[in-house]
């Protein structure tokens, strides 16, 4: 119930449409009663050539001193006189004023159903953008993925579609119960017999529905996760020749969603048959109990009809509320996975009134700073008591084995995490103090790793600047050595360059991303071995870009190769987390055992390299 209230709190924008629905639908629910109500005297008058009365009483109901009399001249223009015009007339218009106000009701419903799912999934794609990196590590894309599209779906159904129909049925219901109420007298408690067997069959089958669904949810996740890790690594299955084996996971997983769903159909499935098998019952009840009535004089054969009637079309919202139980059942189920997303707790969170930095002009500092992090087995120690102070202009490298910590310190500079203990400062100001979009207008960054998008050049250099004009993005372009490729593409700066970039080599690629780094102008840059992936002339012409880049910028470079950080202002040797050794390129051969290891173990490779190629000569 809380979360269909919460739900529902989503429904206060189209609140007026909301209303509207509801009093259309209710309308609805009098005229298809009103309908019931003519069959009493299409069998007491209209097929009885032989009655000339003019008063069709369709009400006639009295308790204690509580009398209700209602005849269908009262509604009727007067100039229709005899029984088959005046039933006729009625049936007609109500039947026309039904069909107006349920389609009118059914599209307001929608749209109301339609505009609230539209904002919760603005609103879940928000929180899911604005989660720290922590969330992605914990969340795979494919469960991010079938909470976006699936659950939501889900409750769109739920809340659109079923909410039109349950609305109109339950109307409906409301009104034959005063129907059968009126035309069945005493006959109408025989049916408060069912009614606890219908509630506690429902719940007990809505309940299980819910837990189903949650875990036909988790399955097909797990297939969407498959399915996006195959896409995107599609050569490297090729590669390894890898299809039988993705093919039989994605079976695997297909079985168990199978399974799962035939467990939800079991689950839903009974509830119609039990509503039938129920409903059949009362009716047989009554057919029994009603025809004494009848014998004494009690009902008419036109009001019983109707009584009869009544109750036929009673049980119809009867059964299809077993139905819309279920769907508000799989609806619950998966708002509790969009609830659970949107309401996690980021382990980055910006503080009240937080500082909005001014451009970057001292210091970067790093004090005393442990970073751990979360595993299942318990917090894991990278980086120990990093002391480290870059001041503005400064190229600092990142040099150290794989593993070291290099690419997670580099992280920190963003406020990607938090630090476990100790203080990261910029210009004074603990980062924790400082406003995520301030801080993170700073930094700019170029990784090994290119993220483009499957849209245009153009709009690739300029993300996050869909405003800046085209002058500026040439000349980006032209400092990264991009500009003379893209000219040679089919449609320029406008050519779509296909999802990641695939259309483009790794070169360029990575010239595309270094554009977008310069054309942010940030007084910080973060190169996370930008160059490592790329062959010689490719590297020579993004070297080439990056120093173009990182002139007058604060710079922190992590690099494999020695050779790209011979112009570093400073070299930080990274060991299991800890910076070992700091200065200069020479200092450090001089001073470090572990450069020199580095220095060595690189450069014998090289010439190793260089000696095997002339052998082969």
């Amino acid at each position: 119930m809380k979360l269909f209230l919460r739900l529902l709190a989503y429904v206060r924008p189209y609140a007026l449409q909301a209303l509207a629905s509801v009093l259309l639908m209710a309308f609805v629910g009098l005229l298809d009663a009103f309908r019931v109500l003519l069959i009493k005297p299409i069998f007491d008058a209209v097929l009885k050539p032989s009655d000339t009365t003019h008063h069709l009483r369709l009400i006639n109901f009295s308790f204690q001193n509580f009398h209700v009399q209602f005849n269908l001249e009262q509604v009727v223009p007067g100039h229709f006189h005899n029984a088959w015009t005046m039933v006729a007339f009625a049936l007609v218009v109500s039947t026309v004023i039904k069909s107006f106000c349920d389609y009118l009701g059914t599209y307001l419903s929608n749209f109301a159903g339609y505009g609230m799912i539209t904002d919760l999934r603005n609103d879940l794609y928000e929180s899911i953008l604005r989660r720290s990196v922590s969330f992605f590590q914990k969340h795979s894309t494919g469960t991010i993925l079938s909470t976006l599209i699936n659950d939501v779906e889900r409750v769109q159904f739920a809340m659109s579609s079923v909410m039109s129909d349950f609305l109109q049925q339950f109307f409906t219901l409301l009104f034959l119960i005063v129907v059968v109420i009126l035309y069945g007298g005493k006959l109408a408690w025989v049916l408060l017999l069912f009614v606890p067997v219908v509630a506690s069959s429902a719940r007990r089958i809505g309940r299980n529905v819910r837990t189903t669904t949650r875990s036909g949810q988790d399955k097909l996740a797990e297939i969407q996760n498959i399915l996006h890790e195959t896409v995107t690594g599609n050569r490297i299955v090729k590669a390894f020749s890898m299809e039988r084996w993705e093919m039989k996971r994605f079976r695997d997983a297909a079985r168990r969603l199978f399974r799962a769903n035939l467990r939800s159909v079991r689950a839903q499935a009974i509830s119609s048959p039990l509503m039938d098998a129920i409903g059949a019952t009362a009716i047989a009840l009554l057919l029994l109990v009603g025809r004494g009535q009848i014998q004494r004089g009690a009902l008419t054969e036109g009001a019983f009809i109707a009584f009869i009637i009544a109750v036929f079309k009673l049980y119809d919202p009867v059964r299809k509320f077993a139905l819309f139980y279920n769907s508000f059942q799989q609806a619950a189920g998966a708002s509790s996975s969009i609830f659970e997303f949107m309401d996690a707790q980021d382990d980055v969170q910006e503080k009240p009134h937080a500082i909005e930095l001014k451009t970057f002009q001292h210091a970067f500092c790093f004090r005393h700073v442990n970073f751990s992090y979360a595993g299942d087995d318990g917090p894991k120690q990278v980086l120990h008591d990093i002391n480290l102070e870059v001041k503005r202009g400064e190229v600092i490298a990142l040099v150290g084995p794989s593993g070291a910590g290099k690419t997670t310190l580099v992280n920190l500079i963003p406020r990607f995490f938090d630090v476990s203990t100790g203080q990261i400062t910029i210009d004074g100001h603990d980062l924790r103090d400082v406003s995520l979009n301030s801080l993170r207008s700073q930094i700019a960054k170029v990784t090994q790793d290119t993220i483009l998008f499957n849209d245009t050049v153009r709009n690739n250099i300029a993300y996050g600047q869909p405003d800046v004009p085209k002058q500026r993005i040439i000349e980006a372009a032209k400092a990264a050595l991009a500009h003379d490729f893209i000219l040679q593409m089919p449609d320029g700066y406008d050519t779509v360059i296909g999802e990641k970039g695939f259309r483009l080599s790794g070169g360029e690629r990575q010239r595309l991303a270094i554009s977008r780094a310069l054309l942010k102008n940030a007084p910080i840059l973060v190169l996370d071995e930008a160059t490592s992936a790329l062959d010689a002339q490719s590297e020579s012409l993004v070297q080439a870009a990056l120093a173009n880049l990182m002139q007058g910028r604060t710079v922190f470079v992590i690099a494999h190769r020695l050779s790209t950080v011979r112009r570093a202002t400073r070299i930080a040797v990274l060991e299991e987390g800890r910076i070992t050794a700091i200065g200069t390129y020479e200092q450090l051969l001089r001073n470090s055992a572990s450069f020199q290891r580095l220095h060595q173990l690189q450069f014998f490779d090289i010439s190793e390299a260089a000696v095997s190629a002339r052998n082969r000569e």
